[in-house]
């Protein structure tokens, strides 16, 4: 048996949006975006792009661990920091809504969704 006729047998695990997780991203969409973004630094429009980083928005308690918002992307563009996120409605969950808020109450950045 081959491993596609296995994977034929073996039933799929949907994602949880709908999306499809391809080259190590969480969606086609963001696998796109950061095609673009890697572009738009090489003409020199932007710098300093990363992926996947990390913002501590409330510090490990003695109640708990954590908690954080992982920005898709993170650049400078004309010398300021820009934090996106690559965005479907569904995806604009209560839990989502309340990390940009805080993103925007404790480090004051406004996060870019496209």
């Amino acid at each position: 048996m081959t491993v596609d006729e296995y994977k034929k047998l073996k039933p799929g695990k949907r994602n949880k949006y709908g999306n499809t997780k391809t080259d190590g991203y969480d969606s086609v969409r963001e696998r796109d975006r950061h095609a673009e973004l890697l572009l738009l630094q090489k003409a020199g429009a932007i710098s300093d792009l990363e992926r996947q980083v990390k913002f501590v928005l409330i510090a490990k308690s003695q109640y708990g661990q954590e908690l954080r918002y992982v920005a898709d992307f993170t650049y400078f563009e004309s010398g300021r920091l820009v934090v996106e996120d690559v965005k479907s409605e569904p995806t604009k969950t209560p839990l989502y809504r309340w990390k940009k808020r805080m993103m925007a109450e404790r480090y004051g950045i406004l996060i870019r969704e496209t």
